[in-house]
């Protein structure tokens, strides 16, 4: 009834760790529902947070040489037409005095910003009747107000694309100062220029910001969809559709199934189990408040958070399922691993109590106990707690002095447990508590065994041992794959039904 034992890197993998505390959320999946794993909620916190970042970005960006490739004419009365060409432009500094960044409903996010001021060097070349002429040229442009909309969706294969959906710059007050050749002449007819050159360099600001977002769209391009979390499991937190916006919060569903390493899970996913929670599309713009159904009451909170994270029962049945179907879930465990004082032991003489011809045959010697699941483990999410059951085979061997080991009895072991995640900074931990253990004999090359007074023991021995070892284990918890730099500041986390919800602000720190 046993399999061959498996390579001791097979025995203790690194996945059950990530295991364990995704069951510690909640379990449910689909084999096609299109229900998001993970819904994120961008709140206005949320964008003043990226806001500082973006226009830094953006400042960077600008502060840079530019293809302009301006060029234009106008006629002076008695001194003839006047061309000129400008074929690129260098942004020094770029002031925004005042800045606001807010939702564009059905699009994506609009960036104001009002009182701006551009200082800027060019080089340029003019002719006037047969005198050609070049030098350079400086300016500056003095309450500019800027106005552009970023429309964000999904490219198909799940990663976001953007792209420039509006753009409208307006500076009122040029000052230009001309060096070089005949510059004397052209600061005489600099405030015959200045209406032309304005209306250009207002709509070059655009083209500059237009050129930013297609670089970024090219970014976006190559971002990955999915994180490996270890040798067996990865997680796809790839777009399920394009982000929604209302004027007040960002909507953003990602799919967020745990999939095996080296292969790719097919949209959408194929885990089989029960429908997940259907997470609503809207949020309502004051938090807290009850959130639409089925979302239950947030906790009360003094401030909006800037970021809410939906993780429903889908992930961490992907998770179960995952870890379940490679193998990982099952330990083989020899006399020396208990510790001493455990009430049970693993050799012959200390299961005499229970299998009596065990010690008959094999007089005190060492044995060995493997375990495994037999069945995806099964949980659920609810207010007060997080309810579970596992289900496991346990097969014991007597092993003889010789290494050989000889079958003793196989049992079913099924233990009800319940447990509360936890999230501290960066790290996601939690506590489990074991309120119920079956065990039935499957099968016996030694007798009958006394199933009942083993599960007594066995409970005593979990509750002395192996629930506090558990807990110490999950209390320390594991960092959370975050993007480097970024951290969680003063997360919240409450159980609902079908769900766990965290609130939290972000910090960066480069």
């Amino acid at each position: 009834m046993s399999s061959a034992p498996a390579p001791r890197s097979q025995r203790q993998p690194r996945g059950p760790v990530w295991l364990c505390l995704m069951l510690l959320l909640p379990t449910s999946a689909s084999a096609t529902t299109t229900n998001p794993g993970i819904k994120v909620w961008l709140t206005q916190g949320t964008l003043e947070f990226g806001r500082r970042f973006g226009l830094e970005l953006l400042q960077l960006m600008l502060q840079r040489e530019h293809e302009l490739n301006l060029t234009g004419s106008y006629n002076i009365p008695l001194l003839g037409t006047l061309t000129y060409a400008v074929p690129r432009i260098h942004i020094h500094e770029l002031q925004m005095n005042e800045s606001a960044l807010g939702f564009a409903e059905d699009v994506g996010v609009r960036l104001t910003v009002q009182r701006a001021r551009v200082q800027l060097s060019a080089d340029w070349a003019a002719q006037l009747g047969g005198v050609q002429d070049s030098g350079s040229v400086e300016l500056r442009m003095q309450d500019v107000a800027v106005a552009a909309v970023l429309g964000v969706s999904e490219d198909g294969s799940g990663r976001p694309t953007v792209w420039s959906a509006g753009c409208d710059t307006h500076g009122t007050h040029l000052h230009m100062e001309f060096h070089r050749g005949y510059s004397w002449l052209y600061n005489l007819l600099a405030p015959l220029l200045q209406r032309t050159l304005r209306q250009q360099l207002n709509k070059q600001l655009c083209l500059v910001l237009h050129r930013g977002v297609d670089r970024l769209d090219t970014a976006l391009k190559n971002m990955k969809v999915s994180t490996q979390l270890d040798t067996i499991a990865a997680i796809d937190h790839s777009l399920l559709a394009p982000p929604a916006f209302t004027e007040e919060y960002g909507d953003v569903a990602l799919k967020g199934e745990i999939f095996r390493v080296g292969t790719y899970p097919q949209r959408p996913s194929a885990v089989p189990a029960v429908l997940p929670v259907a997470l609503p599309v809207a949020l309502p713009v004051a938090l807290p408040v009850a959130l639409p159904t089925p979302l239950p009451t947030t906790p009360p909170m003094a401030r909006e958070p800037m970021l809410l994270v939906a993780v429903t029962e889908f992930v961490a049945s992907s998770a179960a399922f995952t870890y379940f179907t490679a193998g990982a879930l099952r330990r083989n465990i020899s006399s020396g691993m208990l510790p001493r004082r455990f009430p049970l032991q693993l050799r012959t003489k200390s299961m005499e109590a229970f299998a009596p011809q065990l010690q008959e045959r094999y007089p005190d010697q060492p044995m060995e106990l493997h375990l495994w699941a037999r069945q995806q483990p099964l949980l659920s999410c609810h207010p007060d707690a997080l309810h579970g059951t596992l289900f496991g085979s346990a097969e014991a061997f007597v092993v003889l002095p010789n290494a050989t080991r000889v079958p003793a009895f196989l049992l079913n072991i099924d233990a009800n447990v319940t447990g509360k995640p936890t999230i501290s900074g960066n790290r996601l931990g939690g506590t489990v508590r074991l309120t119920g253990l079956h065990i039935t004999q499957v099968a016996s090359n030694v007798g009958p065994v006394e199933v009942k007074r083993l599960e007594t023991l066995l409970k005593f021995g979990l509750w002395l041992f192996g629930v506090p070892r558990a807990n110490k284990w999950l209390q320390a918890g594991i960092p959370l794959p975050l993007p480097h730099g970024l951290s969680l500041l003063r997360p919240r986390l409450s159980l609902q039904q079908g769900f766990v919800l965290i609130a939290t602000d972000l910090q960066y720190e480069p």
